[in-house]
C-alpha cells in the first residue's frame, strides 16, 4: 500500500506548496496555507474504474447515437492532426425544455461537464428537477448531498406535466459511494447537488473546503470524459456573487450557467458566462409560478404594461441580451430632495451609468436636476446591461421631471455618449422587427445605424437623431 502524502494548500485560491509559506504567491493573501493529507491514488483508479465498467454497460443497450458519443470521448490521449478531426456537430441530448435547450447551445453535449449556480432559493434544484422529470427516456442519476428523498419527492409533485419513473435519487456526501452507485446503476444523466457537499476520502479536510471541492470535481470530470456521461453540477455562489469555491472549479467545467433573478418577483434569467459548446451570449428567461418554472417564450408580451397611456415616466426601450431582442419598460420618477442630498437609485441598472446619463442631461441638455431625486426602475425585476438602454433611461427621467407621458406607440434603442451623442447600436434590425411585431408605431433609433438599413422597408416610422436634443425634441416636440 502506498505511504499518504501530506501538502499545503491555500485556502483562499487553491494554490499548491510542497512546504507551509506565509503569503500565497497567487492571491498574496497571508496565513491561508494548510496542511492537507493527499492518500495513494486510489480514488482516482476507482473513478477511472466507474468510468470503464459505465462505458461498458452503456455499450451493451444503447442506441446509435449515444454509441457514437461514447466512442468519440475514446480518442481522448491520441494525437490527430488538425485536418482529420471531424468537424459535425456534438451530437446533443434534448433536455425537452426551449430555454434550456437555448442556453446550452442546442442541448446537453455527451460528457460535458456543467455548472450552475445562483443565489439561495432562487431555484436551481427546482429547474434541474422539472428539466429531469420530463425525460422519460432517460435514467438519470439524482444526488442530493442537502435534502432528503422525501424533501425531493414532495417538491416533484408540485412540479406539473413531469413524471419521469428512471430518476434515481441517491441522498449521499461521498464521492465514492456516488461511483458505487454510478457503477450498479448505469446512468445516462448525473446531478450533483451541490458540489460543495460532496467529500472524498483521498483528501483530509472539511467538505466545502477548496481542496474537497477541487478533488471531487476533478473525478467527477474524468469519469465523464472517459465515460460520455454528461454531469451537472449544482453550485453554492459567495455573497459577492461569484461560484463558491476555488476559481479552478469554473476552468474544470464545460459551461458554467448563472440563475438570476430577484426572489421576490416573478421571473428568472439563465445565462451562460462560460460555454465550450455554444455561445455565452444566449439567455433564457423563466416564470416562477407555484407549480414550477415555465419558460417564456416572447418576453416582450410580459415586460410591458398593459396601460400605459397618460403616465409620466415611463418609456420602452428595444434591448438586446445576446442573441435575443426583447422590448422593455423603464420607469423613472424624479422628485425634489426631501432631506438636502439628492438621492440616486436604480433596479435593474448600473448606478454609476445612471449617475454618467444624469450628468449628461445637466451639462449637454440644460436639464437641472442636482437638487432632484432620480429613482430608475426595469419592470419585471430584469437587470440589464444593454447600453442601447441610454436612450430610454434619459426618456424615462424628462417624462417624469416634465409630467408629461410619451405616447403609447413609441420605442426607442440608442447609446448616450458623453458628450451626448447618440451611438449607434448592433443588431439593429432585430430591434426593429420586435417592436414592429408588437404593434409600434414609431421607434427612436441613432443616425448612424439608418446605413445598414438601406433598401428594407418597414411598417413602423423610423425616427433618427444624432444627439439627444433631437430625440428628445421627437418625443416632446
Amino acid at each position: 500500500m502506498a505511504k499518504d502524502k501530506t501538502a499545503y494548500v491555500c485556502e483562499n485560491c487553491g494554490q499548491e506548496s510542497a512546504k507551509w509559506i506565509g503569503k500565497c504567491p497567487s492571491c498574496n493573501q497571508w496565513n491561508t496555507f494548510r496542511e492537507i493529507r493527499i492518500a495513494n491514488d486510489s480514488g482516482q483508479q476507482s473513478a477511472r474504474i466507474t468510468a470503464r465498467e459505465v462505458s461498458a454497460a452503456r455499450r451493451a443497450n444503447a442506441t446509435g447515437d449515444s454509441i457514437a458519443g461514447v466512442m468519440r470521448h475514446a480518442t481522448r490521449g491520441k494525437a490527430l492532426r488538425l485536418g482529420d478531426i471531424s468537424t459535425t456537430d456534438e451530437p446533443r441530448m434534448d433536455m425537452n425544455d426551449s430555454e434550456l435547450n437555448r442556453v446550452l447551445g442546442g442541448g446537453l453535449v455527451p460528457g460535458s461537464i456543467i455548472l450552475l449556480g445562483g443565489d439561495p432559493g432562487i431555484g436551481k434544484s427546482t429547474l434541474t428537477l422539472q428539466t429531469i422529470m420530463r425525460l422519460p427516456q432517460t435514467e438519470v442519476l439524482y444526488v442530493s448531498g442537502e435534502e432528503s428523498a422525501h424533501q425531493l419527492r414532495m417538491r416533484a409533485d408540485r412540479i406539473e406535466g413531469a413524471n419521469n419513473e428512471n430518476v434515481l435519487i441517491l441522498c449521499e456526501t461521498s464521492i465514492e459511494k456516488v461511483f458505487d452507485q454510478i457503477r450498479s446503476c448505469a446512468p445516462d444523466l448525473i446531478i450533483i447537488d451541490s458540489i460543495q457537499t460532496m467529500e472524498t476520502e483521498t483528501v483530509d479536510s472539511a467538505p466545502g473546503s477548496i481542496t474537497q471541492i477541487r478533488e471531487c470535481a476533478s473525478a467527477l470530470l474524468r469519469f465523464a470524459k472517459a465515460s460520455g456521461v454528461p454531469v451537472i453540477l449544482i453550485g453554492h455562489i459567495t455573497k459577492e456573487g461569484a461560484i463558491a469555491g476555488p476559481k479552478i472549479l469554473e476552468h474544470i467545467v464545460d459551461a458554467v450557467i448563472q440563475f438570476e433573478g430577484d426572489r421576490q418577483g416573478l421571473y428568472r434569467i439563465l445565462r451562460s458566462t462560460k460555454n465550450r459548446f455554444g455561445s455565452t451570449s444566449e439567455l433564457g428567461i423563466y416564470e416562477m409560478l407555484q407549480n414550477g418554472l415555465r419558460p417564456v417564450v416572447n418576453p416582450s408580451e410580459l415586460l410591458l404594461g398593459d396601460d400605459r397611456e397618460g403616465m409620466s415616466g415611463i418609456a420602452i426601450s428595444a434591448a438586446m441580451e445576446g442573441m435575443r431582442p426583447f422590448l422593455v419598460e423603464t420607469q423613472a420618477l424624479v422628485s425634489s430632495a426631501a432631506y438636502g442630498t439628492p438621492q440616486r437609485s436604480a433596479t435593474g441598472f448600473d448606478q454609476r451609468r445612471l449617475n454618467m446619463l444624469l450628468a449628461v442631461l445637466e451639462k449637454r441638455v440644460g436639464f437641472k436636476l442636482m437638487q432632484k431625486d432620480v429613482f430608475l426602475n426595469i419592470a419585471g425585476g430584469l437587470k440589464v446591461t444593454d447600453m442601447a438602454m441610454d436612450l430610454s433611461v434619459i426618456a424615462a427621467v424628462i417624462s417624469s421631471n416634465l409630467d408629461m407621458p410619451i405616447d403609447e406607440g413609441w420605442c426607442m434603442c440608442g447609446e448616450v455618449g458623453l458628450s451626448g451623442e447618440v451611438r449607434p447600436v448592433s443588431r439593429i434590425e432585430q430591434r426593429i422587427q420586435e417592436a414592429e411585431k408588437l404593434g409600434f408605431s414609431d421607434i427612436i433609433i441613432p443616425k448612424r445605424n439608418v446605413n445598414t438599413l438601406k433598401g428594407k422597408q418597414y411598417s413602423i416610422k423610423l425616427h433618427t437623431v444624432r444627439k439627444v436634443e433631437e430625440a428628445i425634441k421627437e418625443l416632446f416636440g
